[in-house]
């Protein structure tokens, strides 16, 4: 059973926007308290997105996203989510929800270690 679930993608048009969620499971394996988002797309490095430590003690953001995504999560609900804006063909890729490994909120960024990864979702952007 996936531990992480994640939804939301779809194809836009460039300049569109999309908001992908990331729903944990009841039962988990893992802690929650560092999330974030990664993407894959052919011929390309993973790249980490964004990372929230808890209720947005502390975020994380890829530089050419700075601006253009936010990333947040309804704590009690326990899902994060991923406003994407302004998106551009160089966005297109499958995103990936992630529980990271980390101690506190000073670890808590996308150079922490992957503890799980949801199956993820396609983002699809064209021009």
């Amino acid at each position: 059973q996936d531990q992480l679930v994640e939804s939301g993608g779809g194809s836009v048009q460039a300049g569109g926007s999309l908001r992908l969620s990331c729903q944990p499971s009841e039962v988990l394996t893992f802690n929650t308290d560092c999330m974030a988002w990664f993407r894959e797309a052919p011929d390309k490095e993973r790249e980490g997105i964004a990372s929230i430590y808890r209720n947005n003690i502390r975020t994380d953001y890829l530089n050419s996203v700075k601006g253009r995504f936010t990333i947040s999560r309804d704590t009690p609900k326990k899902t994060v989510f991923l406003q994407m804006n302004n998106l551009s063909v160089e966005d297109t890729g499958m995103y990936y929800c992630a529980a990271l490994r980390s101690a506190n909120w000073a670890g808590c960024s996308l150079r922490a270690d992957v503890d799980y990864r949801g199956q993820g979702t396609q983002v699809t952007v064209s021009s």
